[in-house]
């Protein structure tokens, strides 16, 4: 699985913006793409005021505060030394505590990895590599929560100079685009007394997957062929994708079936079986996205998604068109993540059913509108038809 990683840093003085992220967010395109509202000029200078730290009182805290206001208050009225010096040592705690979850706070680099994507309804594992910068003290208690994400990381303890990984986990039930915009680190330590936070821009975004689990037609994705285990010769036998042609080097989506393992063990870099594609041509799998959005149209989506997921099971070159979305013919589990990559940012409601690039005569279209498919090779629909009441 691929992951993706944004960097972010902090630095010693609180009126700056410390934290810079490490990539962009592609345009907002999916039905449930999650996006920040536009800010004006004091809600941007409120964030960033809040953004700087918070302090909430523990119910301990409180506790103890109103205790060395009590202890303060008979102090004041007895005079009595004693009291002072359990005074004194009741507010250097609140000070002491104060500077230490400060210190513990500061001089952090945080590292967010997330994968490509997810399929709906799965856990998203999120990791945090927090890398403590400081030269001398260890940051202890460290807790991350994102808006967004329902569960949180916790960090026991990252000496200076060391990196620690912690894990989080989150599960989505609709696919798209979700934004990542703020992480908050937050620390009771040393006493538990008081609960410090710090809000840290870091932009990132969670891929969301549609099923690939529905029951699909064949509509000609059953032609896939069997990689041979034997070593490849210009004589053999053409297959349903053509013809042994010859060795190149590995890309990225190409099947690992592929591989010639002899010839990659003897120039020590992975290298793949090339085929004529004659007898192969990809199958376009369009998706019909005029439809209005819905149940339905996320339907036909989802056995969009499962048709490319079979396709690439089969090894069968596919290539896909979504909309304003285009994926090129290719095979292996990389052609299958661009293809659900694609799909996740689809948004229904726009006009045209294909790219003229398209070449219609191969192409299956998916659709739970009415559109007639004319000059395509297949057309799937998968609206349910509705029953007639019973009189």
């Amino acid at each position: 699985m691929a992951w993706k990683s944004v960097d972010g840093g902090s630095g010693s003085d609180p009126g700056a913006a410390p934290w810079a992220a490490g990539s962009g967010v592609p345009p907002a395109a999916a039905a449930w793409t999650s996006a920040p509202p536009p800010e004006g000029v004091l809600q941007r200078l409120w964030r960033r005021i809040r953004g700087w730290r918070r302090l909430r009182f523990t119910r301990a805290g409180l506790l103890f505060s109103l205790g060395a206001l009590a202890v303060g208050f008979v102090a004041t009225n007895t005079g009595n030394n004693l009291l002072f010096l359990l005074l004194g040592a009741m507010l250097g705690a609140m000070v002491v505590s104060g500077w230490l979850s400060e210190r513990t706070l500061s001089g952090l680099k945080i590292t967010r990895l997330l994968p490509a994507g997810t399929s709906v309804q799965r856990d998203v594992p999120v990791r945090y590599q927090v890398t403590n910068q400081k030269r001398h003290l260890t940051s202890f208690a460290v807790e991350l929560s994102e808006k967004g994400l329902a569960s949180t990381a916790f960090v026991a303890r990252v000496p200076p100079g060391t990196t620690a990984e912690v894990h989080a986990a989150a599960a989505f039930h609709r696919r798209g685009v979700y934004s990542l915009h703020t992480l908050t680190l937050a620390t009771e330590f040393p006493f538990a007394l008081f609960r410090k936070e710090r809000d840290v821009e870091l932009v990132g975004e969670v891929v969301i997957w549609p099923r690939t689990d529905r029951r699909v037609p064949d509509a000609g994705l059953g032609a896939g062929r069997s990689a041979p285990d034997a070593r490849p010769s210009p004589r053999a036998s053409a297959g349903p994708r053509g013809e042994f042609r010859s060795l190149r080097e590995y890309r990225l989506g190409d099947d690992a079936r592929d591989i010639h393992w002899r010839t990659s063990a003897r120039l020590h870099r992975p290298v793949i079986r090339e085929y004529e594609r004659d007898a192969g041509e990809p199958v376009w799998i369009v998706l019909d996205v005029s439809v209005p959005p819905g149940d339905e149209a996320e339907r036909a989506l989802e056995v969009t998604a499962s048709m490319c997921a079979r396709a690439a099971a089969l090894r069968r070159p596919f290539a896909l068109a979504a909309g304003p979305y285009e994926v090129g013919a290719g095979t292996g589990e990389g052609q299958l993540e661009r293809a659900l990559d694609a799909l996740a940012r689809v948004e229904f409601g726009v006009r045209g059913v294909a790219a003229l690039s398209v070449p219609r005569g191969r192409a299956i279209l998916v659709t739970s509108g009415e559109s007639t498919g004319a000059g395509f090779s297949k057309v799937v629909r998968t609206a349910v038809p509705v029953q007639p009441e019973a009189s």
